[in-house]
């Protein structure tokens, strides 16, 4: 009879499920994904504003961390895609939240997931990696591929911002799923266009940039009070 260990190491869509689950222990409930900024700021007021920002930020720093996830489960040096990580990441506050979140999800993955290559990488970055190499490389644990790991990076990449917008805004949960919905058919096109990168190798990684999260970023990091850390 095949033990615990080996039946979560199948992979397949219930695995996909768990690691894109927002209920997962990652830490992402405690981010807005530069959204709290944007609301403070007046640029996000409603469903339609919310929106725009998911599909700015799909299109700029969720490309890059999908294709980033995508390169780590295809395997990917994992050591490597953290250094390009960070290349991409010009703003430090942004870094920082970036490998705090990768040492929550790596604590989270060698449990549920637990591999060598896991190891390895927390051996070798005992502060965190950033969360979408972490993400990748827990993907390849979980028996899961490239594409996998792509959509699911590009769906947290919009569903964290969504999901804090009903905090900050009070917005009606329904509406806040539509927008999401609405997202459908561009996280399908990140996804692949990150899997297409990853195939390419490292050099072909994606490099989209999004100045006003940069900048927004080191502001929220200032203030005294915000619901959430990022």
């Amino acid at each position: 009879m095949a033990g615990a260990g080996e039946h979560v190491r199948a992979g397949g869509r219930g695995a996909l499920l768990i690691l894109a689950d927002g209920r997962f222990p990652a830490g992402g409930h405690a981010h807005s994904g530069g959204v709290e900024a944007a609301v403070q700021a007046g640029r996000v007021d409603g469903a339609g504003s919310l929106g725009r920002f998911c599909r700015g930020r799909l299109g700029t720093t969720g490309l890059v961390c999908a294709a980033l996830a995508a390169s780590a489960a295809a395997g990917a040096d994992p050591l490597e895609l953290d250094t390009l990580a960070d290349a991409r990441t010009p703003s430090p506050a942004l870094r920082a939240t970036a490998r705090r979140l990768g040492r929550q999800m790596m604590r989270a993955a060698r449990t549920v997931w637990p591999g060598r290559e896991l190891d390895l990488l927390a051996a070798a970055r005992p502060r965190g990696a950033h969360q979408p190499v972490v993400l990748g490389v827990a993907a390849r644990s979980a028996g899961l591929g490239a594409g996998d790991a792509a959509y699911c990076s590009a769906y947290e990449s919009v569903s964290g911002p969504v999901t804090a917008a009903v905090r900050l805004l009070g917005l009606d949960p329904f509406e806040a799923t539509a927008v999401l919905a609405r997202l459908a058919p561009r996280i399908d096109q990140v996804a692949a266009e990150a899997v297409r990168a990853a195939e390419a190798g490292t050099e072909a990684l994606p490099a989209a940039s999004a100045p006003l999260l940069d900048i927004t970023a080191e502001a929220h990091a200032s203030w005294p009070v915000r619901l959430f850390a990022s």
